[in-house]
C-alpha cells in the first residue's frame, strides 16, 4: 500500500506543474478579454472609430507641391479643392507656364484674393499653331526667372499643367543660377516627372541656359539666392 501511494504522490507531483500551466492560461485569457488594448492606428481596443461627419474644408496640396526655397513653390495647375491649402500661403504672385489659360476657377481665385498671375508663354509671340505640349523657350525661361529674382513678387508659386517639365525646367535653371552642379539639379527634374522619367531635352536645355542672361539685383533678391551666389 505505502508503495502504491508514493507512486500517487509521484504523479500528483508530476501533473502539478501541467496543472498550473493550464490555469495561468486560463488566466491570461480572462485578462485578455478584460484588457481594452489601444490600436494607434484604427481602433481603441475592439471598437471601431467612426469619422460621422467630414471635415468642414479639406487642406489638399495641388499635385506635385513642393517648397523650392523660403516662400518660394511649385506645382502643378491647382484646383478648386486645392484654394484653401493655397490661402494658408498667402501667395503674392504665380507664375503660369503655358499658352493656354489656365481653368476659370483659378483664374477667379487669383482675383478674390490679389493674387497677381504672370504668364510665361511658351511662345511669346502666341503663334495658333503652337503645340501647348512644347517645351519653354529662352525667352519665357527669362521671363519667369526675372519674376522670381524679385522678392518683391513673393510669397511666389511656379506651376504648369502638371508641375512637371516646364515647371522643372524653370527651377533647374534657377538651380544652375545658384551654382547647384548638374547631377544635382537633374536628380531634383526627374523627382517630379513620374514612372515615365525625365525627358533628356530639358535636361540639355537647362545644362545649355546661359545664366549671364538673368540679371540680378542683391538689394532686391531673396536672401537665400544671394547667399547663394556670393
Amino acid at each position: 500500500m505505502e508503495q502504491i501511494k508514493s507512486i500517487e504522490e509521484e504523479q500528483y507531483i508530476n501533473e502539478k506543474p501541467l496543472l498550473q500551466e493550464e490555469e495561468e492560461e486560463e488566466d491570461d485569457d480572462e485578462e485578455e478579454e478584460g484588457t481594452i488594448y489601444i490600436n494607434e492606428e484604427t481602433e481603441l481596443g475592439r471598437e471601431k472609430i467612426f469619422i460621422s461627419h467630414a471635415p468642414e474644408e479639406r487642406i489638399v496640396p495641388p499635385l506635385n507641391f513642393c517648397p523650392v526655397e523660403r516662400y518660394l513653390y511649385r506645382s502643378g495647375q491647382p484646383s478648386p479643392v486645392n484654394f484653401p491649402f493655397l490661402l494658408n500661403l498667402n501667395l503674392k504672385t504665380i507664375i503660369w507656364l503655358a499658352n493656354e489659360e489656365p481653368q476659370d476657377s483659378l483664374l477667379e481665385f487669383c482675383d478674390n484674393y490679389n493674387i497677381s498671375l504672370q504668364f510665361a508663354a511658351i511662345n511669346p509671340d502666341g503663334g495658333e499653331d503652337d503645340n501647348p505640349w512644347d517645351g519653354l523657350t529662352e525667352h519665357s525661361i527669362i521671363n519667369a526667372l526675372k519674376t522670381i529674382v524679385n522678392v518683391s513678387n513673393y510669397p511666389l508659386l511656379v506651376c504648369c499643367g502638371m508641375g512637371r517639365h516646364r515647371t522643372g525646367t524653370v527651377i533647374g535653371c534657377l538651380r544652375r543660377i545658384m551654382g547647384w552642379n548638374l547631377a544635382s539639379v537633374s536628380e531634383e527634374y526627374r523627382r517630379f516627372t513620374g514612372s515615365r522619367g525625365g525627358r533628356i531635352l530639358v535636361e540639355l536645355l537647362i545644362e545649355a541656359f546661359d545664366t549671364k542672361l538673368v540679371n540680378i539685383d542683391e538689394s532686391e533678391a531673396p536672401e537665400w539666392l544671394v547667399k547663394a551666389i556670393t
